[in-house]
């Protein structure tokens, strides 16, 4: 690869991801690095948080931050205060974009929303709240600690407190028709939400659901059409209440969309700290993936004894790169452009296959650009490894 034909991550964009591993309880569909303990020490997490900030920043000097992320696990369980720190010291660290977005995912629960305003004050300026379900049954079959009332109840906290909100929800779910989904999806809508998250419910190996499926129970979740059905009136609904999807799972209102999120499907660079947090970074013009160790005191002596939680930091191989950017790229209804992911004079995309797919409509293309139809979203990872030589 020649000097000038390295990989360029600023149309991407820059962001920082903060992994927060802590939860009230964890839930039997989920697979995130989410632990559960009674006793947090919030002043040595937040101090092993700026140490881990700090070193990040000697490899990414000058730059400009585009968004803060912080994630989880239950990042608003983390005391305000340390929020605040990491956004201070971030702003020193590095330039921020004035129209910075700092998100932060917060479940419905009473404990978390009275601290809505202390993050508001801490530079918050977007939450993203973890619904999943207004159904009170489900959400108890969902392993939530919270109601459909509290979940009202936060969003209407949120819409006083934050200029943007989000909000998850769970669809494909246990003894759910279409006619109830479609109901609850419109009640969400009514509520006149930035963005939303609608996941189907996804059986991960390791997960109490799983080891639940593998016994014989968790009855009633749909088969393949009924899954296809909840999908298409999902797009549908969305579609024609003004927040069409400008990717797989998520839908916007226009100059809603996730700017952090975008950072990753457009292939910028982003920071990582916490366990168990990735990262990409472009430095000296090779594009690196960076790992976090997972556990929370492993990650909290690797931090203490090197100054920073990374346990891998590898390069990232030419073909690597396209196929990933493939894989995130065409998650996107905006699609991908071609030219920029021919690094190196490589050149490892499928011509043939691509003009199948195109006359099929599972993709679209115009000039160098690409991307998936209505009709190719649903089977992503299919096209992709047909795309690949």
């Amino acid at each position: 690869m020649t000097d000038d034909a390295v990989w360029d991550w600023r149309p991407g964009g820059f962001g920082l991801y903060v992994h927060w591993p802590f939860c009230q309880a964890k839930c039997p569909y989920c697979d995130f690095n989410s632990h559960v303990s009674d006793r947090i020490d919030h002043p040595r997490w937040q101090a092993a948080f700026l140490q881990a900030l700090t070193h990040a920043a000697h490899q990414t000097a000058g730059r400009r931050l585009d968004s803060i992320f912080f994630g989880g696990g239950t990042p608003s369980l983390m005391a305000p205060d340390t929020v605040a720190a990491l956004i201070a010291m971030a702003a020193r660290l590095w330039t921020f974009s004035p129209s910075i977005e700092i998100t932060l995912e917060a479940n419905p629960t009473s404990v978390e929303v009275a601290h809505f305003r202390a993050f508001a004050d801490a530079g918050v300026n977007r939450i993203s709240i973890g619904i999943q379900s207004f159904i009170d049954r489900d959400l108890r079959r969902l392993g939530r600690k919270h109601s459909a009332a509290d979940a009202r109840a936060a969003y209407d906290t949120a819409r006083a407190q934050f200029n943007r909100v989000s909000f998850d929800l769970i669809y494909a779910r246990q003894d759910q028709s279409l006619a109830a989904w479609r109901q609850e999806l419109a009640e969400a809508l009514a509520m006149q939400v930035d963005h939303l998250s609608l996941y189907q419910l996804t059986i991960e190996p390791g997960t109490p659901f799983a080891a639940r499926l593998d016994r014989g129970g968790l009855h009633g979740l749909p088969d393949i059409d009924g899954s296809a059905d909840l999908y298409e009136a999902t797009q549908t609904l969305c579609k024609d209440a003004g927040m069409p999807a400008y990717e797989v799972s998520n839908h916007a209102l226009p100059g809603q969309e996730s700017r952090h999120n975008l950072v990753y499907w457009n292939q910028g660079d982003w920071v990582g700290i916490g366990p168990g947090a990735h990262g990409r970074l472009t430095v000296g013009g090779t594009r690196r993936a960076t790992e976090t160790w997972h556990a929370p005191e492993v990650w909290l002596a690797a931090v203490a004894r090197d100054g920073h939680g990374q346990q891998r930091d590898t390069a990232i191989a030419p073909e690597a790169q396209f196929s990933e950017a493939l894989l995130m790229g065409l998650r996107l209804s905006s699609g991908i452009d071609l030219a920029r992911y021919r690094m190196g004079g490589g050149d490892w995309l499928d011509s043939e296959n691509l003009e199948c797919l195109v006359s099929e409509d599972f993709l679209w293309q115009c000039g160098a650009r690409i991307g998936t139809t209505e009709a190719g979203r649903p089977v992503l990872n299919h096209l992709v490894a047909q795309l690949l030589r």
